[in-house]
């Protein structure tokens, strides 16, 4: 059985079921979700829903050397198109991230109660963001965690508005984190765009192995 919390507490994500759903309910609190960081934990649910904790097995991640970049993608950024910036509107970016339309869902699971505890953690310098520009306007960006102490960037969602905007602003992210040494980019779940990116799958356990160092 799924257990529900409403402490502090989460059970051991080798626990999880299945599909990778360890625990639900508890208020989306700042303690709460770096403590699920931290553990290889992350929220995903949907409006009107209990919170919902997972902590899937397999793990998608980038190893940050392992990225792959088009001879296009190369192309458009030497081009000097978009300007990137990093948190310099994390609310626009990742109110962007919760309204766009994506292939496949009818809404959203960056919920109200998300934006809120977000915007929290980035103004705690947990959460951060990548803004892509084209001709002053935001076209793309993405967010995420940053366990700093880890060097694990926690990838939650990015957007873009126009052709490349969110593969060039993730492109800037993983050069910058490749400078800061990080181990790797958690990307959560399998999608064939992550795996063209150089995303792998690896067991849970050995994701778990990253996190505690």
């Amino acid at each position: 059985m799924i257990p529900f919390i409403d402490s502090l507490f989460f059970p051991d994500p080798h626990e999880a079921s299945v599909d990778g759903l360890l625990a639900y309910g508890g208020a989306l609190t700042t303690e709460r979700l770096l403590l699920a960081y931290n553990s290889g934990i992350f929220p995903w649910y949907n409006q009107d829903e209990p919170v919902m904790w997972w902590s899937p097995d397999p793990r998608m991640v980038l190893f940050p050397d392992n990225f792959k970049v088009s001879k296009s993608l190369k192309k458009t950024v030497r081009t000097n198109k978009f300007k990137v910036t990093f948190n310099t509107a994390f609310e626009r970016v990742i109110t962007q991230c919760s309204t766009v339309k994506r292939e496949g869902q009818d809404g959203t699971w960056i919920t109200t109660e998300m934006l809120s505890a977000y915007k929290k953690l980035h103004e705690l310098g947990h959460a951060i963001s990548v803004e892509v520009w084209f001709e002053e306007q935001l076209v793309g960006g993405l967010y995420g965690i940053d366990l700093k102490d880890k060097k694990i960037f926690c990838g939650e969602s990015m957007f873009a508005l126009m052709s490349d905007a969110s593969k060039v602003g993730f492109y800037h992210l993983v050069t910058r984190l490749k400078k800061e040494n990080y181990q790797l980019i958690d990307c959560q779940v399998y999608t064939a765009h992550l795996e063209s990116l150089g995303a792998e799958e690896i067991n849970r356990f050995t994701f778990l192995s990253y996190l505690e160092g």
